[in-house]
């Protein structure tokens, strides 16, 4: 055994055992506990990263239900093309494990089960298996144990209170020996898992397992809570009641709700109109099915005479005289119709799905009726047609809450997404020009149920939506589907109302599988049991997408989750995905990365792409342009309705376009502004100097220090100290170091010499002046402040920094897993002078502050120029094996600088590592953290040329002060 791996060993058991403090664990060898801490740190996250990046698995686990089993479907998908095999040990333990659970399992490729059979050696009888235990072999020779309290449930892997403890070891170590020895001889007595077994064990599950007591359908009482029968505001309808009391008592006379599909609007508005008590009301919606069953709640929630409730729609007019009128668009706006009812006939009104009020037919009863309140309730407000829902309820919001909130609060039923490549025909993928021929083939076909079988669904029956792009395609596949055993019928505009209706009730009584339809089930539409949904389209809208996602989110008894499989071909718009399962519309390709690489994880819903699904999105997020002027304008346009105003950079920043947009493509908001069409403000060439050096260089938030100085000093002057004590109360790391870069900066003398170009856009003026322990204005800024439209930008360049900064660890220069450009890394470690990126390169020793950032790009592209063709590697998430610039010796002067001090063990440069994936990200890096050179790890090599000749470079082993979290780790590690 070498002294390095003896090196490694030792701290490992000496930060283990002795002092953490004192000792890291390197080399891969670990042991830690993992719990259910957060949507980023749970059980659920450590086996799904331990899976992905092993050789071949064992589970040793009593207990396992469908959720707990489907949130793997993926991964395992994608170690069978891989060709790793895995083994699960499960029981017939308390007869807890459902006979669909075994289905599922005999119907995973790559998995061989056997079920566990031990007796007690005394009496003979069977001994009771309640295992918890999930063991990983990989290529290097490491063995990962993971050993707790945490079964193979969606509940015990994501947010129940569970401790297991992960051991990493060597893989002839004793412990993990130990373990896999228990398991292997468990295993070897285990009975194999057949189509007979199966097939017995249900028969004894029926006769054997416990008998639950039949719950009540679930589709309403979900949405809120019952007590003794009567029907209570769950918690967002408690909030959004008071702030609509709140809304009317401050005079207001309209308001609106924006609450994702199925948060349980319906019932929010009855509890509203029993406290408003109107002398009548009025409830408009655009089909008559949604009338019948909001009429049917509001009755449940008011109560009184059933004859006081009734429909005014197509022949249906028995609610001409009610007390509560509940009406269809298309009747009620006729003007023979209107004028049956005085003006102020009621002194409530609601409109259901208010964000279609912008039509001819809703505007008509909206402008006609004058009513004491008005209430409008969406999902969707955002519009693409430039209608503003917002103005017509006069900004006035009493409640939001969106689909990755209420999943947040268990308000929906949770969502397991997959993302599965399309199918493929020699070489060829479905895309946006593919023909019908391809879409309806046979083979696609069989794909696809091959898909929807492996990815199941939860409850005993499946009812399912498909969604297609072209109806010739709609009813092509629900003729195959049905071919194949999965009885389907096709939707699609051509339907009328009655021939709709008649389908779902179809579908709601399990006559039929599948819907297959066209978009016209995108919103209006409730069908509580579907649990599992089908797309089949380009993603041509994430409003769209949203609406089609929440077909299923009704929570409906027998079903524990929806299952959603998104076959992702190669479409254009393939970057809008991730866009649209998380909410985000920063239109930065930084945060869609993310979202594809780290899963976001929603309550207990879950995100999970194959492989070359996630490489066909990341191909149309590099290829995609977020930051057109159209899609920018849509969203500006967006906020500006919400507002009533018009929005501001911080505004924006809040929940929409993201500051870094603006300061690449525009480089100041005003500049901005005038390209959505605005002209808000008047700046001189001056001023938007000023603005851009504050846009661009401060207020992406990095650092706190400047930001803080500056909104200080719109107040007036202030001393050293005074500087001092506003940073330490905000958090803020300060020394003379810091101190001296912020006057740097703000003095632009940072920005001299080889960055002249960026002096010269940022003019020639300083900003702050600092003298005799006093900070103040520059005379020129000050007097530029005086004029009205340069202070409201100035201040909001600021206001949008410290926004971005929340995102950010104050204490500390950078913080780890946030994205940094090179020239971030020069202000951020107080250089004197801004360095081009192309000097920097991998890494660069700054003399003067003995700092050294160190860049370096994954994966590395094969036309990049030999001489930087470097073979940097993880060895673990604490080691990465790097590779110093080319023709460098170890004696050279440029190695002994990175090594001065390690051998005394006192380092001494301050090194920062900083990673990439691939060029494909763009310009930023991810901060993983201080790190140092391993003691006697350096090696002098040398790398062939393609002319045969060889160039000296050196290798050496950093470790990190912190390791790279699990999914970090596999998405840089990910070829």
């Amino acid at each position: 055994m070498n002294s390095h791996l003896i090196d490694n060993i030792s701290n490992t058991v000496l930060n283990n055992f002795v002092d953490r403090d004192k000792y890291s664990a390197v080399g891969g060898l670990s042991a830690s506990l993992v719990a259910n801490e957060s949507a980023n740190t749970n059980v659920y996250r450590i086996l799904k990263n331990e899976l992905q990046m092993c050789d071949d698995f064992i589970f040793a686990v009593a207990f396992i239900t469908k959720a707990g089993l489907s949130q793997f479907l993926s991964v395992f998908q994608d170690l069978d093309k891989r060709g790793v095999r895995g083994r699960i040990l499960t029981s017939t333990y308390l007869w807890f494990n459902q006979p669909e659970v075994f289905k599922i399992l005999i119907n995973i490729p790559n998995i061989d089960v056997r079920i566990y059979t031990g007796k007690d050696q005394k009496t003979a009888e069977p001994l009771p298996f309640h295992a918890k235990g999930y063991m990983f072999s990989h290529e290097n020779g490491y063995n990962s144990a993971i050993i707790g309290s945490s079964n193979l449930t969606s509940n015990a892997i994501m947010k129940n209170y569970e401790w297991n403890l992960r051991v990493t070891s060597l893989d002839n170590a004793e412990i993990t020996k130990n373990i896999s020895d228990q398991i292997e001889a468990e295993w070897d007595r285990g009975i194999e898992l057949t189509d007979a077994w199966i097939e017995e064990y249900t028969e004894l599950y029926k006769k054997n397992h416990p008998k639950l007591i039949a719950a009540a359908d679930v589709a309403e009482s979900t949405e809120v809570y019952q007590i003794d029968s009567k029907i209570v505001p769950n918690k967002m309808q408690k909030a959004a009641l008071d702030q609509l009391t709140e809304l009317r008592q401050s005079g207001k006379q309209k308001g609106l709700i924006i609450s994702a599909t199925g948060t349980g609007k319906t019932y929010l508005g009855a509890f509203d109109v029993r406290s408003f008590k109107p002398k009548r009301f009025l409830f408009v919606a655009h089909r008559e099915q949604i009338l019948q069953k909001s009429l049917e709640s509001f009755y449940k929630v008011i109560g009184g005479n059933r004859n006081d409730y009734g429909i005014y729609s197509g022949n249906n007019r028995e609610g001409l005289d009610k007390k509560y009128v509940f009406a269809t668009v298309q009747t009620l706006s006729k003007p023979e119709n209107l004028a049956l009812f005085a003006k102020d006939s009621f002194d409530y009104v609601l409109f259901d799905e208010a964000h279609h009020l912008g039509a001819s037919m809703h505007q008509r009863i909206f402008e006609y009726f004058t009513p004491k309140f008005c209430l409008g309730m969406t999902a969707t407000p955002e519009r693409t047609d430039n209608f503003n829902v917002y103005k017509l309820f006069n900004y006035d919001i009493a409640y939001e809450i969106r689909l990755q909130d209420a999943l947040e609060e268990n308000m929906l039923c949770p969502f397991y997404y997959y993302g599965v490549e399309d199918y493929e025909l020699n070489g060829e993928t479905i895309d946006d020009t593919t023909s019908l021929q391809r879409l309806v083939s046979e083979e696609r076909a069989d794909y696809i149920v091959r898909q929807t079988k492996y990815y199941g669904y939860s409850g005993d029956k499946l009812h399912g939506l498909v969604f297609c792009s072209r109806k010739d395609e709609a009813k092509g596949i629900a003729e195959l589907l049905s071919k194949r055993g999965y009885k389907s019928i096709a939707l699609t505009g051509e339907d009328g109302i009655a021939r709709r209706d008649e389908v779902v009730g179809q579908l709601e009584v399990g006559v039929i599988d599948y819907i297959v339809t066209v978009d016209i089930f995108n919103e209006g539409i409730d069908i509580p049991c579907v649990n599992q949904v089908v797309m089949l389209r380009n993603t041509e809208s994430s409003i769209v997408f949203v609406q089609q996602l929440g077909r299923g989110l009704r929570k409906f008894k027998d079903k524990e989750y929806v299952t959603i499989i998104d076959f992702i071909g190669n479409y254009k718009n393939n970057y809008l995905i991730p866009i649209a399962l998380t909410g985000d519309k920063s239109h930065s390709k930084d945060s869609a990365r993310d979202s594809v690489d780290l899963e976001p994880i929603f309550g207990t819903s879950v995100i999970n792409f194959t492989k070359i699904a996630k490489e066909r999105i990341y191909k149309s997020i590099s290829q995609s342009n977020l930051t057109l002027k159209k899609k920018l304008h849509d969203e500006y346009m967006n906020v500006k309705n919400k507002l009533g105003r018009v929005p501001l950079m911080c505004d924006l920043q809040r929940d929409s376009i993201d500051q870094s947009v603006i300061a690449s493509k525009y480089k100041q908001y005003n500049a901005f502004l005038l390209a959505m069409d605005e002209e808000e403000f008047v700046l001189t060439p001056f001023q938007e100097q000023v603005l851009s050096f504050v846009t661009v260089e401060l207020s992406n938030g990095l650092r706190k220090h400047e930001l803080l100085l500056l909104n200080a000093l719109l107040q007036g002057e202030l001393t050293d100290e005074q500087y001092v004590q506003i940073l330490k109360e905000a958090g803020c790391y300060v020394n003379d170091a810091v101190l001296g870069s912020v006057d740097r900066i703000l003095s632009l003398a940072f920005f001299d010499d080889k960055s002249k170009p960026n002096k010269v856009s940022y003019g020639d003026t300083e900003i702050t002046e600092h003298h005799a322990g006093n900070y103040r204005f520059n005379d020129k800024i000050k007097a530029e402040l005086t004029n009205n439209d340069f202070k409201v930008l100035f201040e909001d360049a600021i206001k949008t920094g410290l926004l971005k900064a929340e995102q950010y660890d104050a204490s500390q220069p950078f913080t780890i897993g946030c994205r940094y450009e090179r020239k971030d890394a020069c202000r951020l470690l107080n250089f004197n002078k801004r360095v081009p990126g192309q000097n920097i390169g991998g890494y660069f020793i700054d003399k003067d502050h003995d700092t050294c950032p160190i860049f370096i790009t994954y994966h590395k592209s094969e036309n990049i120029s030999e001489t930087i063709q470097y073979g940097d590697y993880f060895k673990n998430p604490s080691v990465m094996h790097m590779y110093s610039k080319n023709k460098r010796r170890i004696e050279g002067a440029e190695i002994q600088k990175l090594y001065r001090g390690v051998e005394e063990g006192k380092p001494a440069l301050d090194m920062h590592m900083f990673v990439k994936k691939s060029d494909d990200e763009g310009t930023s890096f991810i901060y993983l953290g201080p790190c140092e050179i391993i003691k006697g790890s350096m090696q002098q090599e040398f790398s062939r040329r393609q002319d045969g000749k060889e160039d000296p470079i050196v290798s050496m082993d950093l470790k990190l002060a912190v390791p790279v979290d699990a999914d970090r780790y596999y998405m840089l590690t990910e070829k």
